[in-house]
């Protein structure tokens, strides 16, 4: 088994992994890892957004809307955390040349379903892609961060109940040891483990499996959402999102006859069971989607890629309503974390969708993830380094002693 050695290991290169390396010092020697190529992250897939306070009176309302979508089951503390922290992380995304749509002198805003009124910045329809790229190419340029392509963690290391790294297999099947002093599990969620899902396939909730065999804390597991809208198709592979910021702007659901049947702004977990329900009653594997209240011009601007995607499937959807169906899209639960992201195991911590810090609740309000997974990913850089600091004082302090 081939040894490596470094300081911080970080599973994972979405947002969360990737963000969390950018908050750590430069000269701290730090790997990275992934299980497929380093684009095949699920936030290359967000579509519609990141959410952002616009100012202080929105404050309550931002509050309100996540636990009323979340069924007041969030971990107030870390709601009230991600809010407070998004107009910092937004500064940090711009500063890293995320491009966001303007409207004149400041952000343009779009709304989604469940919130109470526009609070979401967007790049076309790809925002997931612009910032995680942007993260990326920044990560790319450290000297002291290295990234491992098609390297899959099998086990966790562990010595004295406390984690000391990972094992891990190449892409040539060789079996690594990687001894860190920290861990962090950035590894996404758990789409690949369903038939449907929105997820890419390799995603099957490793770092969950593995948190279960060493006894660190979990939490809601059973907190899964179905994303409402997905294209309907009858080939086998991951499902493609029809971002629900086409509904924010306007698209409607419509049934077998061509009525509308549901509010398209509802908690997504409503949409669903309204969409089920409607599936049920018309015996179609599908209902209709039709953006015709959205001029054709935004349409091209702002969903660009839907609007391609859907032109290769058949649908020009700015001629013709589009087939959906609802399909696993994100997990809510995982390993329990507390407000800086370390887990109930020393050593190891978990971010992104791989956690769980009780921001969502039950059910995720839309484009809150991309947020919450930069403001945990970052606030976990930080405690890193503040643990050393105290470890480093309580050194000095003995030796002087």
């Amino acid at each position: 088994m081939k040894a490596m050695t470094t300081q911080t290991v970080i599973v994972g290169t979405g947002v969360s992994g990737l963000f969390c390396a950018l908050n750590l010092p430069r000269n701290r020697r730090i790997l990275m890892i992934t299980k497929s190529d380093l684009e095949s992250s699920d936030s290359f897939l967000a579509q519609g957004g990141i959410c952002m306070l616009r100012d202080d009176a929105d404050y309550s309302a931002y509050f309100e809307d996540t636990l009323k979508a979340g069924h007041y089951e969030n971990r107030r503390e870390s709601v009230d955390i991600m809010i407070r922290s998004s107009r910092e992380i937004i500064a940090d995304l711009v500063a890293l040349g995320v491009d966001f749509e303007r409207d004149g002198d400041g952000f343009a805003y779009t709304r989604e379903g469940a919130h109470s009124r526009p609070r979401i910045l967007f790049h076309e329809d790809i925002t997931g892609k612009e910032i995680t790229s942007k993260l990326l190419a920044a990560v790319k340029k450290r000297k002291n961060i290295t990234l491992l392509e098609y390297t899959t963690m099998t086990d966790l290391l562990i010595h004295n109940r406390q984690c000391s790294g990972i094992v891990a297999q190449s892409k040539a099947g060789e079996p690594l040891k990687i001894s860190a002093g920290q861990t962090v599990l950035a590894s996404g969620g758990v789409g690949g483990l369903y038939t449907h899902s929105t997820n890419f396939r390799h995603l099957t909730g490793d770092a969950i499996a593995l948190g279960k065999k060493y006894k660190v804390r979990m939490e809601h597991l059973d907190y899964v959402q179905i994303h409402p809208t997905t294209l309907y198709s009858q080939k086998d592979g991951r499902r493609f999102l029809i971002s629900e910021s086409v509904r924010g702007e306007g698209a409607v659901l419509l049934n077998r006859e061509g009525h509308r049947f549901v509010d398209e702004l509802l908690p997504r977990d409503v949409v669903t069971a309204a969409i089920r329900k409607q599936m049920q009653a018309d015996h179609t594997p599908c209902v209709w989607l039709s953006l015709a209240a959205i001029k054709k011009e935004d349409i091209l601007s702002h969903f660009p890629n839907i609007y391609k995607h859907c032109l290769e499937e058949g649908y020009d959807v700015t001629k013709e309503r589009i087939p959906v169906v609802p399909a696993q899209h994100y997990f809510m639960g995982g390993v329990w974390v507390d407000r800086d992201s370390h887990t109930s195991m020393p050593g190891l911590y978990a971010v992104g969708e791989t956690s769980c810090n009780g921001v969502h609740g039950a059910n995720r309000l839309a484009s809150n993830s991309l947020l919450e997974s930069l403001v945990f990913a970052k606030r976990a850089a930080l405690n890193i380094m503040d643990k050393e600091e105290q470890d480093d004082e309580f050194h000095n302090d003995a030796a002087v002693g």
